[in-house]
């Protein structure tokens, strides 16, 4: 069965034959995207599974009431982007550091991890984004590494696209000055 549209996939869903199956082939569709946009909020390969695994467990558990306001990539991102989100302030919350110290440490991590193939330059951009607040650093992620359209992100974080622009680019001139500074 090869189902491309979200509403078909929904609508299958929705008359209880094969849930399992038709959950599946929404995984299959957006495990990747998923996959990338949380590691560029978590950078830990591992973390990121973790909540991979999160974010399509609380989709499974909800999906019945998907009220399609929203595209199902969009409701999705929304789900990934909260479950990162209340991760690391969890990890926030345990860790003893301070916030700089865990955004050092996530750097740290992310140059010791095997699965980031990144070299000194991906490696400082990765340490600039960190060092953003935490609403300019999702927005600059979704935009710049994900390549998310405003009206998208507008719809994950609930937030006017006026805004979002306005925190794009000073996120821009906080890495670029952060790129330019040693």
């Amino acid at each position: 069965m090869q189902i491309k549209d979200d509403s078909e996939l929904i609508k299958l869903y929705r008359k209880g034959e094969n849930q399992d199956y038709i959950f599946r082939l929404i995984i299959d569709k957006y495990k990747e995207k998923l996959y990338r946009h949380i590691r560029s909020i978590l950078l830990d390969h591992f973390d990121t599974d973790d909540v991979l695994q999160n974010t399509f467990l609380k989709a499974w558990q909800a999906l019945h009431g998907f009220r399609e306001e929203s595209g199902l990539y969009t409701w999705l991102y929304r789900i990934a982007t909260n479950e990162s989100l209340t991760f690391l302030r969890k990890k926030k919350r345990i860790s003893i550091l301070s916030l700089t110290g865990i955004e050092n440490k996530m750097a740290e991590q992310l140059k010791e991890d095997i699965y980031f193939n990144g070299d000194n330059i991906k490696w400082k951009l990765q340490k600039a984004v960190l060092s953003l607040p935490e609403k300019q650093r999702l927005i600059f992620t979704m935009k710049y590494f994900n390549e998310m359209k405003y009206e998208d992100i507008s719809s994950v974080l609930n937030t006017s696209v006026g805004a979002l622009k306005a925190s794009y680019h000073h996120a821009v001139k906080k890495i670029e000055n952060y790129m330019n500074s040693d």
